[in-house]
C-alpha cells in the first residue's frame, strides 16, 4: 500500500499539470483552485470563468489530447529569484508568497509545454503516463477522478457526498473569517506576531460547532450519541467536549467504551494477514451491545462488560450502570455510523456524529494539504509522547490503519447526522517542532524514506508557531502534543 500511496501521488500532481495545461488552452486567463479530496477524485473551484457541464467536457477533452500527446515534463532547478519573478510574472502572488517562506535558494520547477509549475513532490516523465482519469461538473466546481489506489484499471466513478462538501464548505467560510487559506497567510500572521489571537478565535469557532451540535442532538431527543472517524482525529477529546456542551443544556452524558465489548481474542475473526482482525464489526459482541442498550434506555440497571487488553479477554465481573431520562449515551468507537451496531435501537433515539480533521489550508491554490499527512503526523507525536514509539515504527502500522478506514469508517461517512471538522488552521505551525525531527530520524535506506522526505518538504513552508502556551487544555490538538486536562496530563 505504501508504494501504491506514493505512485497515486506521483500520477495526480502530473494529472493536476495536464489540467492546468488544458485550463491555459481552453479557458485563457482562468485560475484554478485545488480544494480537497472526494472519494477518489479532487474537487476545485475554477474563477475567470463560468463553468458548464459542456465547458467541462471540452477541458477533459483537451486533457486527453495532451495526454496523447506524449510531452515531456521537465524538472529544472531554479534559484529561488528565478521562480519568484515567473511566478510573479503569471499573477500567481500566492505561490511567490510561499516560496519566499521557504528555507532553501534552489527550488525543483516541472515545465511541460512551456508551462512551469511548482509541486512538492515528484512527477511522471511524459504526459503519456497519464492517461487514466476523468473530469466532471459539480457546480460550482468540478471533480478530476483518478483510477483506485493501485492505478489501474479506469477513474473511479464519481460519488456524491453532499455532508462531506457542506463540512468543506463550512470549514472554507472559517478560513475566510480568519483570513487564513494558504501556509503563506499562516505564516505573515505569525510574522506579525498575531498567534496568540489567532489561536484564541480558532478555538472559538470550534466550540461554537461544538456548542450546535449539543443543541441538536437535545432538540432531537436523542439518547444516543455515537461518534466515529478515523484515527488521529480527535474523537476522544471531541468526545468530552461536546459532554461538557451537553451538561450546559442540562443533560447528564455517560460514557461507554466499545471496546469493552470485545470478543475473548479467541473469537475474534482472521484478517488476511491471518492476524486477528480487531476493525471488523464481527470482534464486537454485538447482540449484547444491543441489549445492553435497550436495557439502559428502559431504566434497568446492566452490568456492562469490562475488557483487558492484557489477557485479550473479558474481565470475569463487570461495571453496574443505569441511567435516568435525563442521561445521553455517549459512545465512541469505529463502526458507530454503521446501522448494524445498533440495529435495535430506533433511529430517532440516535445521533451520529462522523469525526475527522478536514485540513483547509492549501499551500498555494495549486497543491493542497493531504488530512491523511496531517493525521499521520498528530499520530507520530501521540505514539511518540505516550508511547515511546519513532516515526518508523508508527510509519509501519499506518498503511494497515488507513486500510481498515478505507473498509470500515468511510463507507459509513454520509449517514452522519453531522460532520465535526477537528482541523485546526494554525495546528501545522505547532505539530511542526514535535514532528519534524521524528521524520529526520526516518534513513534513505527505510522503505519510509520518500514519505518522510515529503513531509519534511511539506513542513519546510512553515514558520514555527511559538505561543503554545496559549492552546487551551481541552483543546483538539493537546490530545496530541499532550497538557490536555481530560486525560489528567
Amino acid at each position: 500500500m505504501l508504494q501504491y500511496e506514493e505512485n497515486r501521488r506521483i500520477y495526480e500532481r502530473s494529472a493536476r499539470l495536464i489540467l492546468l495545461l488544458a485550463l491555459r488552452d481552453v479557458c485563457p486567463g482562468a485560475t484554478l483552485r485545488m480544494e480537497h479530496s472526494i472519494g477518489q477524485g479532487v474537487y476545485m473551484n475554477v474563477s475567470g470563468v463560468s463553468l458548464t457541464a459542456a465547458l467541462v467536457r471540452r477541458i477533459e477533452a483537451k486533457m486527453h489530447e495532451i495526454s496523447a500527446r506524449n510531452l515531456p515534463i521537465v524538472k529544472s532547478r531554479w534559484t529561488r529569484e528565478q521562480a519568484i519573478a515567473y511566478f510573479d510574472a503569471q499573477g500567481q502572488t500566492d505561490t511567490v508568497r510561499l516560496l519566499r517562506y521557504r528555507p532553501f535558494d534552489f527550488f525543483n520547477v516541472y515545465t511541460c509545454d512551456g508551462l512551469s509549475e511548482y509541486f512538492y513532490g515528484d512527477m511522471a516523465k511524459t504526459t503519456g503516463e497519464i492517461d487514466r482519469f476523468a473530469l466532471r461538473f459539480y457546480y460550482p466546481g468540478m471533480v478530476l477522478l483518478l483510477p483506485g489506489d493501485d492505478l489501474s484499471g479506469p477513474p473511479a466513478p464519481f460519488v456524491e457526498r453532499p455532508q462531506l462538501m457542506r463540512t468543506y464548505a463550512e470549514a472554507n467560510e472559517h478560513s475566510r473569517i480568519l483570513h487564513c487559506e494558504t501556509a503563506a497567510d499562516l505564516n505573515d500572521l505569525i510574522a506579525r506576531g498575531e498567534g496568540r489571537t489567532f489561536i484564541r478565535v480558532s478555538e472559538a469557532l470550534q466550540e461554537r460547532v461544538i456548542a450546535g451540535i449539543a443543541e441538536r442532538i437535545v432538540a432531537r431527543g436523542a439518547r444516543v450519541v455515537f461518534i466515529a472517524g478515523p484515527s488521529s482525529s480527535g474523537k476522544t477529546t471531541f468526545a468530552n467536549r461536546l459532554s461538557v456542551q451537553l451538561r450546559v443544556s442540562g443533560k447528564r452524558p455517560v460514557a461507554i467504551s466499545l471496546d469493552d465489548y470485545y470478543l475473548n481474542r479467541e473469537q475474534v475473526p482472521l484478517g488476511p494477514d491471518g492476524t486477528p482482525d480487531l476493525e471488523c464489526l464481527e470482534a464486537i459482541d454485538v447482540p449484547l451491545f444491543n441489549e445492553q442498550l435497550i436495557d439502559l434506555l428502559a431504566g434497568r440497571e446492566v452490568e456492562l462488560p469490562r475488557y483487558s487488553f492484557y489477557t485479550k479477554r473479558r474481565e470475569e465481573k463487570g461495571v453496574k450502570l443505569s441511567i435516568s431520562g435525563d442521561d445521553i449515551l455517549i459512545i465512541e468507537g469505529i463502526h458507530g455510523l454503521n446501522d448494524a451496531l445498533s440495529s435495535d435501537i430506533p433511529s430517532e433515539l440516535k445521533f451520529r456524529v462522523y469525526v475527522s480533521a478536514l485540513t483547509q489550508l492549501n499551500l498555494d491554490c495549486h497543491n493542497r494539504i493531504r488530512t491523511t499527512d496531517v493525521r499521520l503526523m498528530r499520530r507520530m507525536v501521540r505514539d511518540h509522547r505516550t508511547r515511546a514509539t519513532n516515526a518508523l515504527e508508527t510509519m509501519q502500522m499506518w498503511d494497515k490503519v488507513r486500510a481498515g478506514e478505507e473498509k470500515y469508517i468511510f463507507p459509513f461517512q454520509e449517514k452522519a447526522d453531522v460532520m465535526f471538522n477537528t482541523s485546526l488552521l494554525y495546528e501545522i505551525a505547532v505539530l511542526k517542532k514535535y514532528a519534524y525531527p521524528l521524520l529526520r530520524e526516518i534513513g534513505e535506506d527505510s522503505l519510509y524514506y520518500t514519505r518522510a522526505r515529503r513531509l519534511c518538504k511539506f513542513l519546510h513552508y512553515f514558520k514555527d508557531m511559538d505561543e503554545e502556551s496559549e492552546i487551551p487544555p481541552t483543546s483538539i490538538l493537546r490530545e496530541f502534543i499532550g497538557g490536555c486536562t481530560f486525560y489528567g496530563e
